[in-house]
């Protein structure tokens, strides 16, 4: 997208996001709701089939205000960013190297992520809601609800509770997902396969299966540390990405930070996968649009 406005780069970003998001929401429901139980034994159909008895279909898009929020903000921000400076560090007709890519990745998905932390921590809070007891819910009536309650009741640094963690997840998540899908990419394309549908779904297959088992352990501390609570010393359990990556698996188990792996791929590798796929369509679209 060389020959079109630097706009749209960030418009594909989003569309795409949000465009793939609807098929995958549910899944990232439950995937929270396993991610908070310290206990075991929920698994992706009982997750859904739970979410779904005890709430309906409107719980299986609990908090989808603030996860279309976050693709038009997140992915837009990181998927047109990478692309931005991708294209102005690649020499014309010429590729990058895999290290230069992920190292953009790292970049791109950290600053989106920090900008970001406030949409993150209200979705969190939000899907989080349904498994509350009644003296514990929330109840925020939507993200921008959300956000101004947090702001006002807890202070504005509230907001970016568990910032490190996520700005880490922010980094892994784009390195691993966006940069190994232009790699895959650009490797099938050099392999003899055509630019089309089936390069596509290869390369953001392979992308997913990389994005997720290296994202969810932090995906877990961050989800942890966003919904956490005081104790009754008014301490908080976890104090850090680190002491949280080196407490769940101490307390829990080792698996626990792969806990809900099967739901965080059908969320985050169903994702990938349907998101690449509409990226590509509408950046046909838009070229077609300023031939």
């Amino acid at each position: 997208m060389a020959d079109v406005p630097i706009w749209t780069k960030f418009a594909v970003a989003g569309l795409g996001g949000a465009s793939g998001w609807m098929f995958c929401h549910p899944f990232d429901v439950v995937k929270v709701r396993m991610q908070i139980s310290a206990q075991p034994g929920m698994n992706l159909l009982s997750g859904l089939k739970m979410v779904h008895a005890n709430e309906g279909v409107p719980g299986l898009y609990s908090g989808l205000s603030a996860a279309l929020t976050r693709q038009f903000t997140y992915t837009t921000s990181r998927i047109g960013l990478y692309d931005v400076i991708r294209t102005r560090l690649t020499e014309p007709g010429q590729d990058m190297s895999l290290g230069k890519k992920l190292s953009i990745g790292v970049m791109s998905g950290g600053i989106a992520a920090t900008v970001c932390c406030p949409v993150e921590v209200s979705l969190v809070r939000m899907q989080a809601d349904g498994v509350a007891s009644a003296a514990e819910k929330r109840g925020y009536k939507h993200v921008f609800d959300a956000l101004y309650r947090i702001a006002t009741e807890e202070g504005v640094r509230a907001l970016w509770s568990g910032a490190a963690p996520t700005v880490a997840r922010g980094a892994v998540v784009s390195m691993s997902q966006i940069s190994t899908y232009d790699h895959c990419k650009t490797m099938l394309k050099s392999s003899g396969m055509k630019d089309g549908v089936p390069t596509h779904l290869t390369a953001s297959t392979i992308s997913a299966i990389i994005y997720c088992t290296a994202s969810l352990p932090l995906d877990i501390t961050k989800t942890r540390m966003q919904n956490q609570r005081p104790l009754p010393d008014g301490s908080m359990p976890y104090k850090s990405m680190l002491h949280a990556l080196v407490q769940i698996p101490r307390s829990e188990g080792v698996l626990a930070l792969w806990r809900g792996y099967i739901p965080y791929f059908a969320r985050g590798g169903g994702h990938t996968i349907t998101m690449f796929l509409f990226v590509e369509q509408y950046k046909k679209m838009f070229a077609k649009a300023y031939a």
